[in-house]
């Protein structure tokens, strides 16, 4: 495509219409539809949700009240029982799907595995059942450290199915980070493995739990430890036990046990600007809904389809959209242990190519990550498969987007930008590919049941196309319940910013965002991205996508630093295209670009040029450390999720 003709889709915010074919077979077919189901929900959205729920999942018991509202502390299906294991795999076991693959695996090494419906079930109860052996009973919480292999999928269904709570900590993490979860958590067992492959190295998975439980976690009794690498580890005696050792000890007859709908399912841990993690809690009956539900009608899952999220099952988008989610409706889920990496920058599209995958979910930054490697990857492979992309992660730059758009899905797919966070538990702003016709660069619309807004300090709703503060109105039921072991902290967060005019609290999501007069929403991403340049607020997510407009530019993070006479300056990080070399020019004519395609208020005051930016394992920049360079300041708070260091330390260098 010309890019006379990317530039003019931009600025005209032209409409992708989704393609016919598509519409005619999605569970959601028409903006019509749309509009008569989510004016349906939001009319009555107790109501809306009990009939999903009575519809789609299967419950022991049904609940006497649906909904518990006692703001900010929300309780849905009350008196309901369930299991959330039950839903994602027995319920199957009755039907064809008993055969069905369930996880396609792939590891980076190039090995494989596929689990059935059937064999899945076995696995988990087999596993369910050494966890009982080890004394693990409902309520205690399991940590599960593991690399992106089934067994990671199989613990935290087997802990869904006796009712322990389970705490996924990325297998990427420090001990450090691994014993503060665990402290907090007052884990009882560690679910690791002897290590991982990711990009082309062993993980030491075991010698970091090993470091952890030496610093102090009093809590835990038990490490079960799945053989993976071979590399040799230190086993401690009646303390470390090998999983294929307890595997042939017990049976795998374990029944799913029937768990309230309000009991804890699981504790996951986002970051936060103090050095103290929060542990975000999610129950169990409203989050096996809607993680089922937004599966099936964002990602229009069929029966026929393979689907693929590429993120990890260490954080929330790997819960609810690798595993919770795609089994819960009997889909074939796909697993990969690899990344993207210099000895085979392919490996995404290799995997495309040899499952014949349907669904691919992935984030912004992949997407530029392989913009910068080059259209001559992806389209040495057979893609024809693909169906339906997804975002997920940050805001999508809208040249990121038609790039995607033109060379992944071949200007016949369409495109789910989805907004959510850990708290949220699910998609919560979203298109629905058969119905809504898609921006560059827009979340679109509320999924039904959602009722969203854009509001002003004041908590009132601001006009079209003004900056706000996007919150949710009214709960939903896959919405955090606490912060483990701190509610104050739960208060604080989420819900003392900004409430409606007759004093009741709404969720404040943390970012900013504008609802244009189609009703479709752009986030602005974190409110404390937004740069206050002499009194004018500007988004640092618009600002990046002039960056990145320039063919120079492969990705661009913005922030602001403290200025005498303007209040905030503008300071960016660039990383260029591999054929682009850092100059004082080049530096002067981004700033020059950044003019014509905002104006004179958004020139950058400085920029550096970088070979990477600092970046979670879950693919979000970690703006927070760039504000902190940029201002000349020590870096401060939780850097645990950040995934390379050496890119921090060049930065601080100056390099």
């Amino acid at each position: 495509m010309p890019d006379s003709t990317i530039e003019s889709i931009l600025h005209e915010e032209r409409l992708f219409e989704p393609p016919a074919p598509f519409s005619d077979q999605a569970y959601v077919r028409s903006r019509r539809e749309y509009e008569q189901l989510y004016s349906k929900a939001t009319a009555n959205p107790e109501r809306f949700w009990a009939e999903q729920a009575e519809q789609e999942l299967h419950w022991f018991k049904k609940w006497d009240t649906i909904l518990d509202w006692q703001p900010p502390f929300a309780k849905w299906f009350v008196g309901g029982q369930l299991n959330i294991s039950y839903n994602c795999l027995d319920r199957h076991l009755t039907t064809w799907r008993r055969n069905k693959a369930a996880i396609i695996w792939e590891g980076e090494p190039g090995d494989s595995r596929t689990l059935t419906y059937g064999e899945l079930h076995r696995e988990v109860c087999l596993f369910a059942n050494a966890m009982k052996q080890l004394g693990i009973q409902k309520g205690d919480r399991v940590a599960i450290y593991m690399p992106m292999i089934p067994e990671a999928a199989i613990a935290m269904l087997a802990c869904a199915r006796i009712g322990a709570p389970h705490s996924v900590v990325f297998g990427g993490f420090s001990s450090e980070a691994l014993r503060d979860r665990l402290v907090d958590a007052q884990a009882k067992l560690v679910v690791t493995a002897d290590g991982g492959f990711r990009k082309d190295k062993v993980i030491a998975l075991k010698e970091q739990v090993d470091l952890a439980l030496e610093h102090g976690a009093p809590s835990v009794a038990n490490v079960l430890v799945v053989e993976r690498t071979k590399a040799p580890v230190t086993m401690v005696q009646s303390r470390d036990h090998w999983w294929h050792d307890l595997k042939s000890q017990v049976t795998a007859d374990c029944p799913a046990e029937p768990m309230e709908s309000e009991d804890m399912l699981f504790i996951l841990y986002t970051s936060g600007s103090t050095g103290k993690p929060k542990g975000v809690v999610h129950t169990t009956g409203g989050y096996n809904l809607y993680t089922h539900l937004t599966t099936k009608w964002i990602f229009d899952l069929k029966d026929t389809d393979v689907y693929w999220c590429t993120a990890d099952v260490g954080w929330i988008t790997g819960h609810s959209y690798i595993v919770y989610g795609p089994l819960s409706n009997g889909a074939t889920t796909v697993m990969y242990e690899g990344v993207p990496r210099p000895s085979n920058p392919g490996c995404f599209w290799d995997v495309i190519e040899k499952y014949g995958v349907n669904i691919f979910y992935t984030a912004p930054t992949a997407i530029r990550a392989f913009i910068r490697m080059g259209e001559e990857i992806p389209n040495a492979r057979n893609l024809s498969s693909l169906r339906l992309l997804g975002t997920v992660g940050e805001p999508i730059n809208p040249e990121a987007w038609m790039w995607y758009h033109r060379v992944i899905g071949k200007e016949r797919c369409p495109i789910v930008d989805t907004w959510w966070q850990t708290e949220t538990g699910g998609i919560m702003i979203t298109p629905l590919p058969g119905a809504t016709a898609t921006k560059p660069g827009s979340c679109t619309r509320p999924f039904p049941g959602i009722v969203a807004d854009v509001v002003d300090l004041e908590g009132q709703p601001v006009a079209d196309n003004q900056g706000g503060y996007l919150v949710i109105k009214h709960p939903w039921p896959s919405m955090i319940r606490d912060v483990y072991g701190d509610t104050n902290r739960f208060r604080r967060t989420y819900w003392e910013h900004l409430t409606t005019a007759d004093g009741q609290p709404l969720y404040f999501a943390g970012d900013g965002a504008r609802r244009d007069s189609d009703g479709y929403y752009w986030v602005m991403g974190r409110v404390d991205d937004v740069i206050s340049v002499s009194g004018h607020r500007l988004g640092t997510m618009e600002i990046e996508s002039a960056l990145v407009s320039h063919t120079s530019v492969a990705e661009a993070a913005v922030v602001g630093r403290p200025d005498d006479l303007t209040g905030e300056a503008i300071f960016a990080f660039v990383v260029l295209d591999s054929q682009q070399a850092p100059s004082e020019a080049l530096a002067q004519a981004l700033k020059q670009h950044v003019i014509q395609e905002i104006g004179a208020i958004a020139r950058p005051a400085e920029i550096r040029f970088t070979d990477a930016l600092p970046k979670t394992r879950s693919g979000k920049i970690m703006r927070r450390l760039l504000r902190s360079l940029a201002a000349g300041q020590e870096i401060s708070g939780d850097t645990s999720t950040l995934e390379d260091r050496t890119v921090l330390d060049k930065l601080r260098g100056g390099n």
